[in-house]
């Protein structure tokens, strides 16, 4: 259960401009090239990029399911109300040597602070949601801020994208223009002949065009619901931010191009598979791993998740499978 917790930020530091924050028994701090992370029992480092592209994603997912790993010791466990941030949790040489350390916060709580300190510590021209190639770089001095990238809200649609009433394809007038990479993608929607009385029941739009003018890498949109089953797409390039760390079975479907997975078990870090997933590919993560993806050029995945609340205590009693089928 989560306890009373304190949060507090700094005044910008003299020399580098930036505030350091303190979650807990956590505290943060940035410098021109690096986060620094301490608690109890140990302290940690960061590549700044590294760890601003994990923060994007740990606060636009709302802490995900599951595990984020933002590298092989700091992360966050979302137990859905409440969750858990920790360093060394699932690193065994931090376990072994006594230098883990885990704190519990309420979400709403932890979830403040997180924005906060992404909000001071994104510069002017760096948009962690963007590959490398698409936006500034994060290193340096404060040099004011980006909001416009870091609140960029995810597609949620409730039934289906092209439903009326619901989330619509993106489009130029929208202002999400086709991305560099997909410039060669069909555009054309198609035909929908339904019979009277059924116009806003028949529906389809076309999930290329509609990935192909993503202006984010690595942040999965809900473009379809049917009960717990949501269809995820997104679009990929350079690395996925964090190593995520499953509490169900996710489906893969590499739509274009390629993707090479590191994949590696939940609790230890130890190295389980590597996968190269290319365009018509279908893949299962169990829900006893972690896994890091890299896509050479950008692509097009398809990530099926079922959203059913029970399953990971099910999955944790041993009443419900790690992988979708046994062989």
């Amino acid at each position: 259960m989560a306890t009373e917790q304190i949060h507090s930020a700094s005044e910008p530091d003299n020399y580098s401009g930036y505030r350091s924050f303190e979650i807990g028994k956590f505290s943060f701090r940035r410098d021109e090239y690096f986060a620094h992370i301490d608690w109890p029992s140990g302290q940690h480092i960061m590549s700044i990029d590294v760890f601003l592209r994990a923060l994007q994603r740990d606060v636009a997912w709302n802490f995900f399911y599951g595990t984020v790993n933002f590298d092989a010791v700091f992360g966050t466990l979302n137990h859905y109300g409440n969750v858990d941030m920790f360093a060394g949790r699932f690193n065994e040489g931090f376990r072994d040597g006594g230098a883990d350390f885990n704190e519990n916060f309420e979400s709403d709580e932890l979830m403040a602070s997180f924005k906060g300190m992404l909000d001071d510590w994104t510069n002017a021209g760096y948009d962690p949601f963007a590959a490398p190639m698409e936006t500034d770089k994060p290193y340096g001095r404060k040099n004011g801020d980006n909001k416009a990238a870091i609140n960029r809200l995810r597609v949620t649609a409730e039934r289906m994208v092209g439903v009326p009433g619901d989330a619509v394809p993106r489009s130029d007038e929208t202002g999400h223009p086709i991305n560099r990479a997909f410039l060669d993608v069909d555009q054309s929607e198609p035909v929908i002949e339904a019979e009277p009385g059924f116009e806003n029941e028949v529906c389809g739009f076309n999930l290329f065009a509609y990935l192909s003018r993503s202006d984010v890498t690595w942040n999965p949109s809900v473009c379809s619901v049917l009960g717990d089953s949501l269809y995820c797409p997104t679009s990929e390039e350079f690395i996925l931010p964090v190593e995520h760390g499953n509490d169900r079975v996710e489906w893969f479907i590499q739509l274009s191009d390629e993707i090479h997975w590191d994949v590696k078990d939940r609790e230890s870090g130890s190295p389980r598979a590597k996968v190269v997933m290319r365009a018509g590919d279908v893949a299962a993560m169990p829900a006893d791993i972690r896994h890091q993806g890299f896509s050479p050029r950008r692509s097009m995945l398809l990530v099926w998740e079922n959203a059913n609340s029970e399953l990971p205590g099910m999955i944790a009693r041993g009443e419900a499978p790690v992988t979708p089928v046994e062989f």
